[in-house]
């Protein structure tokens, strides 16, 4: 386990991902979970690790959330980290596959930010209020 350790504080100590997303709207610059997909790849495949992402609807109540796992294994052992996400199946302007997405990329996203230390304390997306 050690070693997968190490291999992994190396993918988190290179890991690059700017906000280079510009949400015009809302005037902020943001990183999309495709951004980050794009920038960890390379580093996994040079320590000899995959990375893997899984959804799952909850239901509580009324309310669904889409739950994404982000795991990262060198074949023998593995890291976990999972995040949650709301979903609107009524947000005007998109039907239901387009809200699930939604909350799917959302949730990946905060999977891999905890994963890979990605900090998103100063990110608009976070106080979004619009």
């Amino acid at each position: 386990m050690l070693n997968m350790i190490q291999k992994l504080i190396t993918v988190q100590s290179e890991l690059k991902a700017p906000k280079n997303q510009r949400n015009s709207f809302g005037n902020y610059n943001y990183r999309s979970c495709e951004d980050i997909l794009e920038a960890v790849k390379p580093l996994l495949y040079a320590q000899g690790l995959m990375l893997t992402l899984t959804d799952k609807l909850i239901a509580n109540g009324d309310e669904f959330f889409i739950e994404a796992t982000a795991i990262v294994t060198d074949g023998e052992n593995k890291a976990v980290v999972t995040a949650q996400a709301g979903l609107d199946l009524k947000k005007k302007g998109m039907d239901k596959s387009q809200a699930t997405g939604a909350a799917s990329s959302y949730a990946r996203k905060y999977a891999l930010n905890g994963m890979f230390l990605i900090d998103d304390t100063k990110d608009a997306d976070a106080t979004n209020t619009h």
